[in-house]
């Protein structure tokens, strides 16, 4: 096992690595700037796979793979595709990053390797980066496929039912971020599944349009390919201690996170009595149709209810028809009063279905919801302050409509500190001052200039779009999940659910 402190010379941000190339099945980790690397260092000085670590003759060996800007070990120049031997406080440069070996651990070939005895049991994962190999691509639907995955080298996966996971992806030479709700229980911790529907891709979008993922995902991802994914997070679960009663209403592909408890309670024996609604286009559209209907069967405590939308030639069905209603819920849950709600599906079914328990006095402490769609924020009326907005309290977000921004070039005439009457955010990287209302959060104003921040979740619990704030402060519409209290206390924020109060300085 080899340990580095990793630091950029440029920003100061400072990070710590484990590589162990002895228990991968290449037997090496890469370094570079490709989200599929084991060692990612984001820049444009470093290659896409600039170099290696291997394990040769016991000893771990540091490899530049031919990349454009070179490496050097102690200031001294690495010849392309040599094998250098490190040692403890050996300095590898990369471009603007600086690699520490702090500790080198002796290492084991994979041969020798027996993870019961030398781990001391099953290895578990329970959060961070992860490889994972898939080995079972499952049609559900005309549109909807499952992809089953295990970790290399094997682990058991530690997660909540109907938390999500982040994949990591390299599509068209672009790094892409997108998460996908996992969909089999932690009950069966050998394998890991995601079911994802496919979607069209628009012709032009920013920042992997939905659409982008899902068709590479069905198009190209194949049995033995290895992708690169992180989690697992999200607050959208029953776990530990299931209520009682609870009633989960799902639509399309919302009914992800939902299987994934009903399995889970079923798979534990858990003595929750379930009713599992949900609502689809046509009777073939219905994702996990036989196995919840076999559920419902075999489950005395396991109520199935069924919905189409539109009919279908050919096809006959003896199931409710239309979304759910009033009436409709008075009779698949005449008790729903008494139960916990766990609802997802698109933003306009989730309005309507808590609309609906608003309306019929369901305590909304008992109710939750999950999605990654996001509504519009309305723009606050002039005479608000910034400070008196409302507070978003939905459990997931996404991209919110855009009202216009002033840009500037940054000059001279800029405010020099200190909060102005209007928000104003400067890039110090990008020389780019937006003027705004205070609604919009960074990520979205950076959006609106063409400034490149990566992102993913926009809920403030994944981390991929964190920036270093340099002046100013901010406001969180959600809680920023994903920050650790030292991250905060060196001037992190989470731009996708920050926003400016009064004049903000935000190294991008």
């Amino acid at each position: 096992m080899l340990k580095l402190i990793v630091s950029n010379a440029l920003t100061g941000e400072c990070q710590e690595a484990t590589l162990t190339p002895e228990l991968t099945p290449q037997g090496e980790c890469l370094v570079g700037r490709a989200l599929n690397c084991d060692l990612v260092l984001e820049s444009q000085d470093v290659s896409r796979v600039h170099s290696k670590i291997t394990v040769q003759a016991g000893k771990y060996c540091y490899t530049d793979l031919g990349s454009a800007n070179g490496s050097y070990i102690n200031n001294k120049e690495v010849q392309p595709h040599q094998n250098d031997a490190l040692k403890t406080n050996d300095l590898i440069r990369i471009a603007d990053f600086i690699l520490l070996v702090e500790t080198i651990e002796p290492a084991v070939s994979s041969g020798e390797l027996s993870i019961g005895k030398k781990l001391g049991g099953d290895r578990q994962w329970t959060k961070g980066d992860l490889t994972v190999r898939c080995v079972r691509i499952t049609r559900e639907t005309a549109d909807v496929k499952t992809f089953t995955f295990v970790a290399t080298p094997p682990v058991l996966f530690n997660y909540k039912p109907g938390q999500f996971v982040t994949l990591k992806l390299e599509i068209n030479g672009e790094q892409v971020l997108r998460s996908y709700s996992i969909s089999s229980p932690p009950s069966r911790p050998h394998t890991l599944e995601i079911t994802v529907k496919q979607v069209l891709a628009p012709a032009k979008a920013l920042d992997a349009p939905p659409g982008l993922v899902s068709n590479w995902l069905h198009d190209y991802l194949k049995v033995g390919d290895q992708i690169k994914l992180s989690g697992p997070l999200g607050k959208f679960t029953c776990q530990p201690d299931p209520a009682q009663k609870l009633l989960l209403i799902s639509a399309g592909s919302g009914i992800t996170p939902l299987m994934s408890m009903a399995r889970w309670i079923a798979d534990t024996a858990q003595q929750s009595d379930v009713v599992f609604f949900h609502c689809a286009r046509t009777p073939s559209d219905v994702v996990f149709r036989q196995e919840l209907e076999m559920m419902a069967a075999r489950l005395p405590n396991f109520h199935l209810a069924l919905s189409t939308t539109r009919p279908e030639p050919g096809q006959p069905w003896f199931g409710f028809v239309g979304r759910i209603t009033a009436p409709l819920l008075q009779m698949i849950a005449p008790d729903f009063h008494e139960r916990t709600v766990y609802v997802c599906g698109p933003n306009g079914f989730m309005q309507e279905v808590k609309a609906l328990a608003k309306k019929l006095g369901l305590p909304m402490q008992n109710y939750h919801e999950e999605s990654f769609g996001v509504p519009k924020k309305a723009k606050p009326q002039i005479s608000e302050s910034v400070e008196n907005l409302p507070v978003a309290g939905v459990a997931a977000i996404a991209s919110p409509s855009h009202p216009p921004a002033i840009s500037t070039s940054v000059n001279s005439s800029l405010p020099s500190g200190g909060a102005t009457s209007k928000p104003v955010v400067l890039f110090s990287q990008s020389e780019k001052q937006v003027a705004c209302d205070g609604v919009e959060s960074i990520l979205e104003l950076a959006e609106q200039e063409g400034i490149k921040i990566r992102s993913n979740c926009r809920q403030g619990v994944c981390g991929a779009c964190k920036k270093r704030k340099l002046e100013g402060e901010v406001r969180y519409e959600l809680e920023p999940e994903a920050l650790e209290e030292s991250e905060q206390d060196a001037g992190y924020i989470l731009t996708c659910v920050a926003a400016p109060v009064g004049r903000v300085v935000i190294e991008a």
